[in-house]
């Protein structure tokens, strides 16, 4: 699921396009839910991307056997990637089939040049050869090994990342929540135990109100709260401070103030986080201190 940091960052994505161009609270909640939403898909995507290597490894393993004169490997092929038993359970999983039956965009084609060019790098590595040559069977193996594979291949895979964002503008934004909830999904998947269902992306309905809130609030209160920013910036100048580091900081602020239940060293730490993410090297020290500064004045514990 996507935790209260994706979230926060989400609301601080939405908020820097609509201080770009604004437009009412309503349509940018509803947008902002709709880009929330296209997180799953996303997910499904790249499970689809492993669902379609397997598939081509089956394809060239029939390839070989129909061969009229075969090699030894193609008369009596190695079936241990094919019958990874992680791997089985991604492509026997319930949910994943019925959405991807539901939204054929997210299908991938075995000649896909991305897959056969994955396959054929994943094929030529020395995890995958070791993998194959290993006289172990075991599902903590396989689960191990699929891991692995998935943050070489998929997870750190550059030029899918460069699809992606062609794809989804906010794809390339959102790609390393996906690759988490992938991992998480390899991660939580048992021996005789199959998986018919995937991480929701909104845990409950809580987390929704927390996303929606957030956001309104501070869109609405947006002119307020900069004032309060500027009370607080010292030798400095409201109009140098970046606009990504403004809308930061004024969600931050706002959180603050709407919910006082949140200890303020959580906020601050995960303003900085998401300061690492999208603004400049120096400005987590300056988001810091204005944040701390904030949470003293206001007897924030």
């Amino acid at each position: 699921m996507v935790g209260r940091r994706q979230l926060r960052e989400k609301v601080v994505q939405t908020l820097y396009a609509y201080q770009q161009n604004p437009k009412s609270v309503d349509v940018v909640l509803k947008n902002m839910m709709k880009e929330i939403s296209k997180i799953y898909d996303l997910y499904v995507y790249e499970l689809n991307f492993l669902f379609a290597i397997h598939q081509l490894a089956e394809e060239q393993i029939e390839i070989g056997k129909r061969k009229y004169i075969k090699s030894e490997e193609e008369a009596n092929p190695n079936l241990k990637f094919v019958e990874n038993k992680v791997l089985l359970q991604i492509i026997s999983n319930d949910e994943r089939g019925e959405y991807t039956a539901n939204n054929k965009q997210l299908m991938w084609d075995t000649n896909d040049d991305l897959v056969v060019k994955t396959y054929q790098r994943i094929k030529a590595g020395k995890r995958y050869k070791d993998y194959m040559e290993s006289a172990e069977s075991s599902f903590e193996e396989d689960q191990k090994f699929i891991g692995k594979l998935f943050l070489r291949y998929v997870a750190e895979n550059e030029d899918l990342h460069d699809l992606l964002e062609g794809k989804e503008m906010a794809w390339a934004d959102d790609v390393h929540i996906a690759n988490s909830l992938i991992q998480k999904t390899i991660g939580f998947m048992k021996p005789e135990q199959e998986s018919h269902t995937l991480i929701k992306i909104i845990k409950n309905y809580d987390d929704e109100s927390f996303a929606k809130t957030l956001l309104a609030q501070t869109a609405l209160n947006w002119d307020n709260t900069e004032k309060k920013l500027e009370e607080r910036l010292q030798n400095w100048d409201l109009e140098r401070v970046s606009l990504m580091d403004k809308v930061i900081l004024i969600t931050a602020l706002s959180e603050m103030d709407e919910f006082k239940l949140t200890p303020s060293s959580i906020i601050i730490n995960e303003y900085i986080e998401i300061a690492k993410v999208f603004s400049s090297d120096k400005s987590n020290v300056f988001i810091n201190g204005i944040l701390d500064k904030y949470a003293k004045d206001n007897s924030r514990i």
